[in-house]
């Protein structure tokens, strides 16, 4: 008799305690990675956020995401953000917050930075950005390591002008910065060249397709990156695929992501994969 009530008891405090923290408090129980709020670039949905911004907001919110990072709706104007150009950054935000979502960080194209960095640095305030990213320096296969170099000087100047302003500048790789140029890496020389005070590193975890693994790198650059682009890749379909369905080594990523200094992560594969990719990351611990 006395076990029976105990066991009442039990369940009644455990029945007491989701309830008040309610379905969406309890389903939380479960920790993501790195215990951060799952994350999703905007650029898998560019065909339907500027038609749609509610309703394509409240999709990713309804797959489980958490956080968005954006693209900038002025350099990404001819790539679907055009329309949110009309918006003004607190309305944007205000959107954001309405379909239960949040947003620090958002990809830049390199020249509007250069040429339009004040008004950019006003945009992520009002937007109430933590981070910038440079989306890449979108130079030519036949550029030298003189010409990386001459970008990466002008990415640590505007990396300290943005961290005047309470943001702090990162950098996002895709493969052009993983082929070598005189037998160097040219990853490794933009490390050994960027400030890391002012630009830190958004990895891009796709790189596993040309044989580099992300956790190498944030072994190897402990407290150098901002931010994580996931992604998942299939060698015999020779594609970006849902997380958990390619070779990543995801315990292992995770393991070594917390040396990096990450303050974020986002999903970035197709449309379709999207909800698939939240849920496996819902799974980890």
């Amino acid at each position: 008799m006395m076990l029976a009530m105990q066991q009442t008891r039990a369940v009644s405090r455990r029945s007491f305690f989701l309830g008040s923290m309610g379905v969406a408090g309890a389903y939380c129980l479960r920790a993501n990675p790195l215990g951060l709020p799952i994350g999703c670039q905007t650029w898998p949905v560019r065909e339907a956020i500027g038609k749609d911004l509610d309703g394509t907001l409240q999709e990713l919110a309804g797959m489980g995401f958490e956080r968005i990072e954006m693209c900038s709706p002025a350099g990404y104007a001819k790539m679907g953000f055009g329309p949110l150009e009309q918006l003004k950054p607190a309305e944007l935000r205000e959107k954001i917050h309405a379909a239960g979502l949040g947003c620090e960080s958002c990809h830049f194209g390199f020249g509007e930075l250069r040429d339009h960095l004040d008004e950019r640095l006003d945009f992520a305030n009002e937007l109430g950005l933590k981070q910038m990213i440079i989306a890449t320096f979108w130079l030519p296969k036949e550029a030298k390591i003189s010409d990386w170099m001459h970008a990466v000087d002008e990415a640590n100047k505007l990396g300290e002008r943005a961290q005047k302003a309470g943001i702090q500048l990162g950098f996002h790789n895709h493969d052009f910065e993983f082929h070598k140029i005189d037998g160097e890496l040219i990853y490794d020389k933009l490390m050994a060249e960027f400030d890391p005070k002012f630009v830190k590193m958004q990895f891009q975890v796709n790189v596993i397709g040309l044989g580099y693994q992300a956790a190498d790198f944030f072994e190897k650059y402990p407290g150098r990156f901002i931010s994580i682009h996931l992604q998942d890749w299939s060698p015999t379909q020779k594609k970006d695929v849902a997380l958990g369905q390619g070779i990543v080594d995801w315990k292992r990523l995770w393991a070594a992501a917390k040396k990096s200094g990450a303050k974020n992560y986002f999903v970035e594969v197709d449309r379709d994969d999207l909800k698939a990719s939240a849920q496996f990351l819902k799974g980890l611990s």
